[in-house]
């Protein structure tokens, strides 16, 4: 079944137009269908998921394989390649639902233009499943670079009062970046010609370094120039002054897509390509990761206590929390005792999957939130455990996920990563200090909006119980994970050992 995985990236794609035709003739049509299409994904996503879950391959091997010369022009090759393991797969998984989540929540916050509003939802979710599929490079580039069209266009279309400067920031910084990255890929695979017959094909290379056979001196300029497209994506500070106006300015249910998808791009090229490809580099360098990855934690925690907006803050917690990624990510390759090394790229996984729900329930909450309370000001947005008890305990429970609190699985993964980086070294024991701070900024925000007496004669409406619904789709897994963390773990696991294992 090696086509499954061209069918998940291609299903999206070729639906765009057919979602665009239906709601331009329908709207309510429209959006039935484009449900059910992103039902049909998450569907198919969910098949790939159990599979890959109930028979985790190997380090360095993949599942649903499909490898089909592509471009050929001399020695020169690009071969369409699929395949996915315990990393990529719960990506795949979070993106389609929380696409499904989007399409849900669009059908109240979007009121224009909504036929292209829908199709370009899935040309972005067939492009981000080529990303997270892709084993080639440049097929992995060019997916990339197809995620940053509609991505643009939400902002610019559908974004908030300056949405044209939010979307030009975004494009300059992210083309920029990956631009970057792929003048690294080409030094890196004309670098290998010296040495053997070169490749773009991942599992090629990550077999030539297993067997020693590509110097770690031609790692370096490559990892610095991938480096900077993923530092960007993630994003990291000081590379992330994008995100808080593209996430400010775009409409709330693309806010959910840009942090709880488009983030991971950077952590999953900083596990699959940065460690995977040029683990000797990193290894020797995997100290400075961790202290930029300490700093953007701290800096987005920080941050995050200054902000009024509520989406602003959500925002900012998104650094913070990605930060965490990279952390533990590098954090592995500075243990000598390979178990808790592989806490920190376990944990790293974990925290993707953990963060792209628990934040992405609050940006689609603050578009609720704005949409009935016409402001998203923290000290003005009072009252609501009165005056919208339902909203109100959805926020909190939110709040909570995010905060890292038991029962939800981002106190697992933080945990985990934690425990890596303390294990590496003991000064980074200061990372316990994140997790308190972004709890402290929750909890204010939660003592002037839901704790508070309500003021004004403004009338405010609650959401109603399907809304409730949507939210624990967001939830729920939240906590399902922490009691039943093997479904991540398990699989994630050989990629860790593998990764360490290259290092």
């Amino acid at each position: 079944m090696s086509y499954v995985l061209s069918l998940l990236v291609f299903l999206p794609l070729a639906t765009a137009p057919i979602a665009y035709a239906v709601t331009k003739l329908n709207r309510r049509a429209g959006i039935y269908l484009s449900l059910a299409l992103g039902i049909a994904e998450l569907a198919l996503a969910s098949f790939v998921a159990w599979r890959v879950f109930a028979s985790p391959p190997a380090g360095g091997s993949y599942l649903f394989e499909q490898n089909v010369p592509w471009i050929s022009v001399g020695s020169f090759s690009i071969d369409y390649f699929l395949g996915v393991d315990g990393l990529s797969t719960p990506l795949l998984f979070v993106s389609a639902l929380l696409t499904v989540l989007v399409i849900y929540g669009s059908r109240k916050l979007i009121d224009h233009h909504e036929a292209e509003y829908y199709s370009l939802i899935f040309l972005f979710e067939g492009a981000i499943m080529g990303v997270f599929a892709s084993l080639n490079l440049i097929l992995f580039y060019i997916f990339w670079e197809i995620v940053l069209i509609p991505m643009f266009f939400f902002i610019a279309v559908w974004g908030g009062p300056r949405r044209k400067y939010a979307a030009l920031k975004f494009i300059i910084f992210t083309f920029a970046g990956s631009t970057i990255m792929l003048l690294g890929f080409l030094y890196f695979y004309m670098g290998m010609a010296s040495y053997v017959t070169p490749s773009f094909n991942i599992p090629t290379i990550q077999a030539l370094l297993a067997a020693h056979q590509i110097p770690t001196s031609l790692e370096y300029a490559p990892l610095l120039a991938s480096f900077i497209g993923f530092a960007v994506k993630l994003p990291l500070v000081p590379f992330h002054t994008w995100l808080p106006d593209a996430h400010v300015e775009a409409p709330s249910p693309i806010s959910v897509l840009l942090a709880g998808v488009l983030l991971k791009m950077g952590g999953y090229g900083f596990l699959r390509i940065s460690i995977g490809l040029f683990p000797g580099a990193s290894a020797a360098c995997a100290w400075i990761f961790v202290a930029l990855a300490l700093f953007s934690m701290f800096y987005g925690a920080i941050a995050a206590v200054l902000q009024r907006d509520l989406k602003k803050m959500i925002a900012f917690t998104s650094i913070n929390h990605m930060g965490f990624v990279m952390f533990g990510a590098f954090a592995a390759l500075l243990i000598s005792n390979p178990a808790v090394a592989y806490l920190g790229i376990e944990g790293a996984i974990f925290m993707m999957v953990a963060h792209a729900l628990a934040v992405g329930c609050l940006f689609m909450l603050s578009g609720y939130i704005h949409h009935q309370a016409g402001t998203r000001d923290v000290t003005v947005l009072k009252g609501l455990g009165k005056t919208m008890p339902r909203t109100a305990v959805v926020l909190v429970l939110a709040s909570a996920s995010a905060m890292g609190l038991p029962p939800f699985s981002s106190f697992l993964a933080e945990f985990m990563v934690i425990v890596a980086g303390i294990s590496a070294s003991t000064w980074t024991f200061v990372s316990v200090l994140v997790p308190i701070i972004t709890a402290g900024y929750f909890l204010w925000m939660i003592k002037r909006t839901v704790l508070s007496q309500p003021e004004g004669d403004a009338a405010v409406h609650d959401m109603d119980w399907s809304d409730v619904a949507s939210f624990a789709v967001y939830l729920v897994p939240l906590v399902v994970l922490l009691v039943f963390s093997y479904l991540i773990l398990a699989p994630a696991l050989p990629v860790a050992e593998f990764l360490r294992g290259l290092a």
